[in-house]
């Protein structure tokens, strides 16, 4: 489904999706069309603008997750700004473009999108992940404490090494490693290594 409220953009990005063997199943131009259409088709994916006839893009998203849940949204806009991005994913959309992409960046990034992949214009992931790891930071009560070494060990479980590859930074032996990540799994009450990375990611501790 694609959202916009300029009818010849509309259409053109509709048509262009069709062309490149897309089931476009609806359009919409505001807050509210979008919100019943999303209702009635279900739409794996909606390609949605930020500013609609009738309100925000971050509103209509979250208005049409809340009748279509199942639905994963591309937000492609004109706007590159701060503020619209972060909006939109707040909202719930996993993805951001600007209206500058071309027809096959489009057409790929509705594809990740269906697959649920996050996809952004250059620049933009960087920043959507900064703020989520500031609010991770100030919303977060303070949890338990990690030794200098099991920290040290997470960092380098959040750049992808495996336990012998930090053994061998860290001249530790291999059963020392994962005596560490294992210590570190129940202070953090995680189950596995790709928690751990998030944690870590979350935590600012991948830098």
């Amino acid at each position: 489904m694609v959202v916009d409220d300029h009818p010849i953009w509309r259409d053109a990005v509709a048509r262009d999706l069709a062309d490149d063997g897309f089931d476009v199943v609806a359009t919409a131009d505001g807050v509210a069309s979008a919100t019943r259409r999303a209702a009635a088709v279900q739409p794996a994916v909606v390609v949605m603008d930020m500013r609609l006839a009738d309100g925000h893009g971050a509103q209509a998203t979250a208005e049409v997750l809340a009748v279509s849940p199942a639905s994963r949204i591309l937000v492609l806009s004109a706007s590159d700004e701060h503020d619209d991005v972060l909006e939109a994913v707040k909202a719930g959309a996993i993805g951001y473009l600007v209206k500058s992409a071309s027809k096959q960046e489009l057409a790929a990034a509705v594809r990740a999108t269906a697959q649920g992949r996050a996809v952004f214009t250059p620049g933009l992931a960087g920043l959507v992940l900064g703020e989520y790891r500031r609010i991770a930071r100030d919303a977060a009560p303070a949890g338990p404490t990690l030794t200098e070494r099991e920290t040290e060990v997470l960092r380098y479980v959040a750049k992808g090494l495996t336990a012998k590859q930090i053994a061998s930074r860290l001249s530790l032996s291999h059963r020392t490693v994962e005596n560490h990540v294992q210590a570190t799994f129940r202070k953090l009450q995680i189950g596995n290594r790709v928690e751990l990375a998030r944690y870590a990611i979350e935590h600012g501790l991948d830098e």
